[in-house]
């Protein structure tokens, strides 16, 4: 989440996180598909994705896409189908309106937020151990346990249309496990409406801070999250191989993946990605392992990039980014081309680094496209795109594209057709998860 690069002038999330996806290049229209999975038979009544029995429901009068020519959806099972509607099926209105994807966040911080309660007053800050103190200051001070305000937070996004998450907890010596365990809490409460991923994020370094190591280890070894962190191996903890030896040692040993925070900059920042890479390999972790924010990769040449988008493809490693500037800008449609999947997400929403943040990922895909000046419709589709099967293909989520067979994740509002909804931001007057209605009108539905 939070940079430990140096950098000119007054500390913010603005110069600490300066990064945003580019587009630069991208000429992918509307929404590319995931494989098709087996179509749900219509008719039926099943287990739902949530464990409950469901039956079979019409989503009447929608555009998919901001089609022209409205039609019907069919849901059975949690599942888009592509039979006709039984008899007595449950019919939901769309009223014409816009029937999209829903979004994925592929980086949040759930655990620090202070959204829901009383106004915070941020103190000056000129270094990275300022930022981290302040982040201690500010849970000692809660009076909201960290599930009641993750839930508070994360319920917010699924009405805004949100899916999935994956949701990155501060562990260390501070904290203990209060943040993995109250974001496994909030996550439970959630099961029926996102699905959420939960990574123990070492804020304050993992050799550098005596006993994170050990709470890391323990957070894997109960279960507690799907994946272990890292931060800036050379420049925040000055341990480049302890560190990664550490953190991919747990990943193997428990059978977990691997998040980690990269803002280094220039060869520290190439060295670490390097040393990721080499311990992919080494481990068969293909597959799963994530770098978030990466700020190493926009100052490198086209051949340099080539290079390293390829081992990047070759082992699957994700990549992750947030768009709070357009001072670095990560290479999207380049990164593609080598099979890289590319995620976007919301990182801190108010917490004592930033009083900004909203977990409306419609709202991150616009400032997005705004932080790279882009114009053209198919720029903005692919900022839409980014936003929900990019973050998608990042956490392993099938693609809710409409084809038969995909998860009814979707959200329907008013608009014209999909980039003036990525301009416009109009309100998600339905957020559908698992074929269930679970926020109308801007509003959860606990």
């Amino acid at each position: 989440m939070q940079s430990s690069s140096p950098t000119s002038g007054a500390l913010s999330r603005r110069t600490m996180l300066a990064g945003a996806a580019a587009l630069a290049g991208a000429t992918a229209t509307g929404v590319p598909a995931a494989a098709p999975a087996q179509a749900a038979t219509a008719g039926t009544a099943a287990a739902g994705r949530d464990g409950h029995r469901s039956r079979t429901v019409v989503f009447r009068d929608v555009r998919p896409f901001g089609a022209a020519k409205a039609t019907d959806l069919v849901v059975v099972d949690g599942r888009i189908s592509d039979g006709p509607a039984p008899h007595g099926a449950k019919v939901v209105d769309g009223g014409g309106r816009i029937a999209l994807p829903s979004l994925v966040d592929a980086h949040i911080h759930p655990d620090k937020t202070t959204w829901g309660g009383s106004w915070v007053s941020r103190r000056p800050a000129s270094s990275i151990a300022d930022y981290v103190a302040q982040d201690v200051d500010l849970f000692r001070a809660q009076r909201r346990p960290v599930a009641e305000r993750a839930y508070g937070l994360m319920s917010h996004a699924v009405s805004r249309g949100t899916r999935g998450m994956r949701a990155h907890a501060d562990v260390a010596p501070a904290y203990g496990l209060a943040g993995v365990e109250g974001l496994a809490e909030a996550r439970e409460k959630l099961r029926h409406a996102l699905d959420v991923q939960i990574v123990a994020f070492p804020q304050h370094g993992v050799i550098r801070t005596p006993g994170t190591a050990a709470l890391l280890e323990k957070a894997a070894r109960e279960g507690l999250i799907d994946m272990i962190g890292g931060i800036d191996p050379i420049g925040f903890d000055k341990a480049l191989d302890e560190q990664l030896d550490t953190v991919f040692g747990i990943a193997d040993r428990h059978g977990v993946g691997v998040d980690i925070h990269l803002h280094d900059r220039g060869e520290n920042g190439m060295k670490a990605m390097r040393g990721i890479v080499e311990r992919t390999r080494a481990l068969s972790l293909a597959g799963k392992v994530t770098v978030s924010h990466v700020f190493c990769l926009p100052g490198l040449t086209d051949r340099e990039l080539g290079a390293i988008a390829t081992d990047l493809g070759e082992q699957d490693i994700a990549l992750t980014t947030v768009a709070p500037s357009d001072s670095l800008v990560l290479p999207i449609a380049r990164l593609r081309e080598h099979g890289v999947r590319v995620g976007l997400g919301s990182d801190g929403v108010r917490d004592s680094w930033s009083p900004f943040g909203d977990a409306d990922m419609l709202h991150r895909a616009h400032i997005l496209g705004w932080v790279t000046d882009i114009r053209l419709d198919d720029e903005l589709n692919e900022c839409y795109r980014v936003a929900t099967h990019g973050g998608a293909d990042v956490m392993g989520l099938a693609h809710a594209d409409f084809r038969p067979g995909a998860p009814a994740d979707f959200v329907l509002v008013r608009g014209e057709c999909l980039p003036q909804v990525v301009v416009d931001m109009p309100r998600r007057d339905m957020v559908v998860h698992g074929g269930v209605v679970v926020a109308r009108d801007g509003e959860f539905l606990a």
